[in-house]
């Protein structure tokens, strides 16, 4: 991947992305309050698991954390559904077609993958996929992933038809997420495509929803802003939410760069004045401090969203 595209992909929208969890949480006054408890305890948490992971071997480290970041952006992309569905009535039967067709539609391009083999891309490092080969499950995971598109086209159709109204927003999101899975994963063997894909649809759209959450609740609402947040949230705070989280970003790999990865020099070489860091065990401690931010956003963006007395849960939250 050119360096250019990596700065614009990976740097400013996967890890950026990351951050913007912050004015969900830590940065948010009224949440901190009520959830302090729980917003503590996953970092604490989370960096003794990955300590101890790391000291259990390398790749068994790099391995659960690939798939839980996997099962991150299957999670996510169901939310993004969820969002956009919360005004529909539908039967049981019709939330069924959608959770299929949405699930389907990330797992078996994941499942291609696995069954595929090595592919001239990794989730994070080299092996951290299992890989393994069956034609049987590759034959019932197609079936379910084309049945549920169909099954889902007919059942989005008949919806438009008899309410007279059809629901772009999620249906773009669905189609959205058919179409960047499966290129960026099946079509496209290659890591500029599979990242331009699937971190563009994945971590723009959640940039966007935490800014739109925030604007709503610091302005509209006034509920528990600081002036700091009243500044990130005013007319043109998008700019400094943006830098904000664009500085974390660079800070945060500007580390890894000089201290594990060693990929981009261009970009990080005030970082590669730092002391060289070999040691086995200095580096057990280091990787999982470093790999914190993103873990912490996995674990954390699962319970967010559903905190039951959050006034402002998707749920009843208006565009």
């Amino acid at each position: 991947m050119p360096t250019a595209a990596w700065v614009a992909l990976v740097l400013l929208v996967d890890v950026a992305h990351v951050h913007s969890t912050l004015y969900r949480t830590y940065f948010d006054k009224e949440t901190f309050k009520q959830h302090r408890q729980m917003l503590i305890a996953i970092p604490v948490l989370c960096l003794i698991g990955a300590v101890i992971l790391y000291s259990l071997g390398y790749l068994l480290f790099w391995r659960v954390i690939a798939y839980i970041a996997v099962f991150h952006f299957i999670r996510q992309q169901y939310g993004f559904m969820r969002i956009y569905s919360r005004k529909e009535t539908q039967t049981t039967a019709q939330s069924f077609i959608d959770k299929v067709a949405i699930y389907s539609a990330t797992i078996f391009p994941l499942l291609c993958w696995h069954l595929g083999g090595p592919r001239n891309f990794d989730w994070f490092i080299t092996g951290d996929f299992f890989y393994f080969s069956s034609m049987w499950l590759f034959y019932i995971a197609a079936a379910i992933y084309l049945s549920g598109l169909v099954a889902y086209v007919i059942k989005e159709t008949e919806l438009s038809v008899q309410n007279r109204y059809f629901n772009w927003p999620k249906n773009l999101v669905v189609a959205g997420t058919y179409i960047s899975w499966f290129f960026g994963i099946i079509y496209y063997n290659g890591d500029l495509a599979f990242t331009a894909l699937n971190v563009i649809s994945h971590g723009v759209p959640y940039m966007a929803l935490i800014w739109i959450y925030g604007k709503k609740k610091t302005l509209v609402e006034g509920r528990g802003s600081t002036r700091f947040m009243q500044l990130i949230f005013s007319r043109y705070g998008i700019v400094l939410f943006l830098l904000i989280i664009f500085a974390l970003a660079y800070v945060e790999e500007g580390f890894w760069d000089a201290w594990v990865w060693n990929d981009h020099k261009a970009v990080f070489g005030v970082f590669y004045y730092l002391p060289k860091v070999n040691d086995s065990l200095w580096l057990s401690l280091l990787v999982p401090l470093l790999v914190l931010p993103q873990l912490t956003h996995y674990i954390i963006d699962g319970f967010i969203w559903k905190i039951q007395k959050d006034n402002f849960t998707w749920k009843g939250f208006k565009l």
